[in-house]
Protein backbone atom coordinates (compact mmCIF):
# COMPACT_ATOMS: atom_id res chain seq x y z
CA UNK A 1 0.00 0.00 0.00
CA UNK A 2 2.81 2.24 0.53
CA UNK A 3 4.32 1.76 -2.78
CA UNK A 4 1.53 2.35 -4.34
CA UNK A 5 0.96 5.86 -2.24
CA UNK A 6 4.95 6.65 -2.98
CA UNK A 7 3.88 5.28 -7.05
CA UNK A 8 1.17 8.24 -7.24
CA UNK A 9 2.91 10.98 -5.74
CA UNK A 10 5.82 10.57 -7.95
CA UNK A 11 3.34 10.40 -11.09
CA UNK A 12 1.60 13.45 -9.87
CA UNK A 13 5.23 15.20 -9.21
CA UNK A 14 6.44 13.99 -12.50
CA UNK A 15 3.25 15.81 -14.06
CA UNK A 16 3.31 18.79 -12.28
CA UNK A 17 6.94 18.68 -13.67
CA UNK A 18 6.07 18.82 -17.02
CA UNK A 19 3.24 20.86 -16.45
CA UNK A 20 5.23 23.64 -15.17
CA UNK A 21 8.29 24.45 -17.11
CA UNK A 22 10.03 27.09 -18.74
CA UNK A 23 7.70 28.10 -22.04
CA UNK A 24 5.35 25.79 -21.18
CA UNK A 25 2.05 26.21 -22.62
CA UNK A 26 0.15 28.34 -20.22
CA UNK A 27 3.12 29.13 -18.00
CA UNK A 28 4.05 32.80 -17.17
CA UNK A 29 7.58 34.17 -15.60
CA UNK A 30 8.03 36.27 -12.72
CA UNK A 31 10.67 38.70 -11.77
CA UNK A 32 10.89 40.55 -8.40
CA UNK A 33 13.27 43.10 -7.36
CA UNK A 34 12.82 43.29 -3.96
CA UNK A 35 16.47 44.87 -3.08
CA UNK A 36 15.64 48.05 -5.71
CA UNK A 37 12.33 48.09 -4.58
CA UNK A 38 12.77 48.42 -1.16
CA UNK A 39 16.65 48.64 -0.28
CA UNK A 40 17.37 48.53 3.28
CA UNK A 41 14.07 47.41 4.13
CA UNK A 42 14.03 44.40 1.64
CA UNK A 43 12.71 41.29 2.97
CA UNK A 44 14.19 37.96 1.98
CA UNK A 45 12.31 35.25 -0.22
CA UNK A 46 11.41 32.42 1.18
CA UNK A 47 9.05 29.34 1.31
CA UNK A 48 6.40 31.42 3.38
CA UNK A 49 6.68 34.40 0.66
CA UNK A 50 6.19 31.58 -1.92
CA UNK A 51 3.54 30.24 -0.60
CA UNK A 52 1.82 33.97 -0.40
CA UNK A 53 2.21 34.28 -4.25
CA UNK A 54 0.21 30.89 -4.77
CA UNK A 55 -2.43 32.37 -2.46
CA UNK A 56 -2.33 35.81 -4.15
CA UNK A 57 -2.81 34.06 -7.72
CA UNK A 58 -5.23 31.92 -6.23
CA UNK A 59 -7.34 34.75 -4.90
CA UNK A 60 -7.13 36.48 -8.13
CA UNK A 61 -8.30 32.93 -9.57
CA UNK A 62 -11.43 32.92 -7.83
CA UNK A 63 -12.18 36.90 -7.70
CA UNK A 64 -12.29 36.98 -11.38
CA UNK A 65 -14.11 33.65 -12.08
CA UNK A 66 -16.12 33.68 -9.23
CA UNK A 67 -15.76 29.90 -8.28
CA UNK A 68 -13.87 28.84 -5.59
CA UNK A 69 -12.60 26.00 -6.75
CA UNK A 70 -9.30 27.00 -7.05
CA UNK A 71 -6.37 26.28 -4.31
CA UNK A 72 -3.55 27.12 -3.30
CA UNK A 73 -1.91 23.86 -4.17
CA UNK A 74 -3.81 24.17 -8.15
CA UNK A 75 -0.97 26.81 -8.30
CA UNK A 76 2.46 25.35 -9.07
CA UNK A 77 5.78 27.05 -9.34
CA UNK A 78 9.09 26.35 -10.71
CA UNK A 79 12.76 27.07 -11.74
CA UNK A 80 13.29 29.45 -8.68
CA UNK A 81 16.32 31.54 -9.13
CA UNK A 82 18.31 33.20 -6.23
CA UNK A 83 17.80 36.68 -7.99
CA UNK A 84 13.67 35.62 -7.24
CA UNK A 85 12.65 34.68 -10.33
CA UNK A 86 10.43 31.82 -11.09
CA UNK A 87 7.52 30.06 -13.40
CA UNK A 88 4.04 29.08 -12.34
CA UNK A 89 1.15 27.42 -13.77
CA UNK A 90 -2.54 27.15 -12.39
CA UNK A 91 -3.49 23.80 -13.00
CA UNK A 92 -7.60 23.09 -13.57
CA UNK A 93 -9.21 21.95 -10.15
CA UNK A 94 -11.61 19.33 -12.12
CA UNK A 95 -8.84 17.43 -13.89
CA UNK A 96 -5.19 18.73 -12.07
CA UNK A 97 -3.41 17.54 -14.65
CA UNK A 98 -4.31 20.37 -17.58
CA UNK A 99 -3.38 23.80 -16.65
CA UNK A 100 -6.21 26.95 -17.02
CA UNK A 101 -5.83 28.55 -20.52
CA UNK A 102 -3.19 31.28 -19.87
CA UNK A 103 -5.72 34.28 -21.14
CA UNK A 104 -7.88 33.57 -17.94
CA UNK A 105 -4.76 33.15 -15.98
CA UNK A 106 -3.83 36.76 -17.46
CA UNK A 107 -6.99 38.04 -16.94
CA UNK A 108 -7.39 37.49 -13.49
CA UNK A 109 -3.63 38.65 -12.86
CA UNK A 110 -4.59 42.06 -14.29
CA UNK A 111 -8.10 42.38 -12.80
CA UNK A 112 -6.46 42.09 -9.27
CA UNK A 113 -2.85 43.27 -10.21
CA UNK A 114 -3.03 46.31 -7.58
CA UNK A 115 -3.68 43.86 -4.57
CA UNK A 116 -1.14 41.38 -5.72
CA UNK A 117 1.25 44.45 -5.27
CA UNK A 118 0.43 45.69 -2.32
CA UNK A 119 0.78 41.71 -0.77
CA UNK A 120 4.26 42.18 -1.65
CA UNK A 121 5.07 46.07 -1.41
CA UNK A 122 6.00 46.17 -4.84
CA UNK A 123 4.72 47.98 -8.09
CA UNK A 124 4.53 46.95 -11.39
CA UNK A 125 8.17 47.93 -12.46
CA UNK A 126 9.20 45.59 -9.66
CA UNK A 127 7.21 42.90 -9.60
CA UNK A 128 7.08 41.62 -13.43
CA UNK A 129 4.95 39.04 -14.98
CA UNK A 130 6.85 39.00 -18.24
CA UNK A 131 4.42 38.44 -20.28
CA UNK A 132 1.31 39.98 -19.29
CA UNK A 133 1.47 43.99 -19.48
CA UNK A 134 1.58 46.41 -16.42
CA UNK A 135 -2.07 47.25 -15.40
CA UNK A 136 -3.37 50.60 -16.76
CA UNK A 137 -3.84 53.36 -13.49
CA UNK A 138 -7.45 54.46 -13.76
CA UNK A 139 -7.60 57.57 -15.28
CA UNK A 140 -7.83 60.67 -12.62
CA UNK A 141 -11.14 62.77 -12.60
CA UNK A 142 -10.85 66.45 -12.02
CA UNK A 143 -12.94 67.49 -8.66
CA UNK A 144 -14.43 70.39 -10.79
CA UNK A 145 -16.36 69.11 -13.80
CA UNK A 146 -14.71 70.17 -17.22
CA UNK A 147 -17.89 71.82 -18.23
CA UNK A 148 -17.31 74.63 -15.10
CA UNK A 149 -13.54 74.50 -16.21
CA UNK A 150 -14.66 75.41 -20.16
CA UNK A 151 -17.02 78.00 -18.93
CA UNK A 152 -14.88 79.78 -16.06
CA UNK A 153 -12.05 80.23 -19.05
CA UNK A 154 -15.19 81.63 -21.80
CA UNK A 155 -16.21 84.08 -19.27
CA UNK A 156 -12.63 84.99 -18.44
CA UNK A 157 -11.96 85.81 -21.67
CA UNK A 158 -15.23 87.87 -22.67
CA UNK A 159 -14.59 89.92 -19.46
CA UNK A 160 -10.97 90.66 -20.43
CA UNK A 161 -12.61 91.71 -23.88
CA UNK A 162 -15.23 94.00 -22.29
CA UNK A 163 -12.42 95.44 -20.17
CA UNK A 164 -10.42 95.94 -23.32
CA UNK A 165 -12.87 97.43 -25.78
CA UNK A 166 -14.26 100.00 -22.69
CA UNK A 167 -10.55 100.60 -21.88
CA UNK A 168 -9.70 101.69 -25.32
CA UNK A 169 -12.72 104.09 -25.31
CA UNK A 170 -11.80 105.94 -22.77
CA UNK A 171 -8.39 106.27 -24.26
CA UNK A 172 -9.98 107.47 -27.52
CA UNK A 173 -12.50 110.04 -25.80
CA UNK A 174 -9.21 111.62 -24.41
CA UNK A 175 -7.52 111.63 -27.22
CA UNK A 176 -10.15 113.19 -28.94
CA UNK A 177 -10.44 115.98 -26.12
CA UNK A 178 -6.97 116.21 -26.45
CA UNK A 179 -7.26 117.12 -30.00
CA UNK A 180 -10.12 119.41 -29.53
CA UNK A 181 -9.02 121.56 -27.37
CA UNK A 182 -5.52 121.92 -29.26
CA UNK A 183 -7.16 123.03 -32.33
CA UNK A 184 -9.39 125.82 -30.14
CA UNK A 185 -6.43 127.22 -29.43
CA UNK A 186 -4.71 127.11 -32.61
CA UNK A 187 -8.00 128.68 -34.08
CA UNK A 188 -7.98 131.60 -31.28
CA UNK A 189 -4.35 132.03 -32.02
CA UNK A 190 -5.29 133.12 -35.85
CA UNK A 191 -8.36 135.10 -34.95
CA UNK A 192 -5.92 137.47 -33.10
CA UNK A 193 -5.85 140.48 -34.88
CA UNK A 194 -2.67 142.20 -36.06
CA UNK A 195 -2.24 145.55 -35.48
CA UNK A 196 -0.08 147.35 -37.94
CA UNK A 197 1.30 151.43 -38.26
CA UNK A 198 2.73 152.52 -41.43
CA UNK A 199 2.61 149.18 -42.78
CA UNK A 200 4.65 148.06 -40.20
CA UNK A 201 3.07 144.90 -37.68
CA UNK A 202 3.40 146.02 -34.28
CA UNK A 203 2.63 143.76 -30.77
CA UNK A 204 -0.31 144.23 -29.00
CA UNK A 205 0.54 144.22 -25.23
CA UNK A 206 1.33 141.27 -23.55
CA UNK A 207 -1.12 141.10 -20.10
CA UNK A 208 0.42 138.44 -18.80
CA UNK A 209 4.07 139.86 -18.44
CA UNK A 210 3.03 143.77 -18.57
CA UNK A 211 5.22 144.09 -21.97
CA UNK A 212 4.65 147.39 -24.04
CA UNK A 213 5.12 147.08 -27.88
CA UNK A 214 9.26 148.50 -28.05
CA UNK A 215 8.10 150.14 -31.70
CA UNK A 216 6.07 152.72 -29.75
CA UNK A 217 8.74 153.29 -27.24
CA UNK A 218 11.47 154.23 -30.22
CA UNK A 219 9.14 156.35 -31.88
CA UNK A 220 8.05 158.49 -28.82
CA UNK A 221 11.77 159.05 -27.64
CA UNK A 222 12.58 160.44 -31.28
CA UNK A 223 10.10 163.23 -31.62
CA UNK A 224 10.01 164.25 -27.93
CA UNK A 225 11.27 167.51 -27.93
CA UNK A 226 14.32 168.53 -26.49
Amino acid sequence: MLGVLLLVFSLVALAHAELCRPDAQNAFKVRLSIKTALGDNAYAWDASEEYLFKAMVAFAMRRYSNKETTQISNVLLCNMTERVSFWFVVTDSSKNVTTVPGSEVEAAIRMNRNRINSAFLLTDNTLQFLKISSTLSPPIEPTVPVWLIVFSVVLCLVGAGILFLVLSGIRQRRKNNNESAENGDLEDKCDTPVTTENGIPCDILDLKTGRINGVYTADDERFTPL
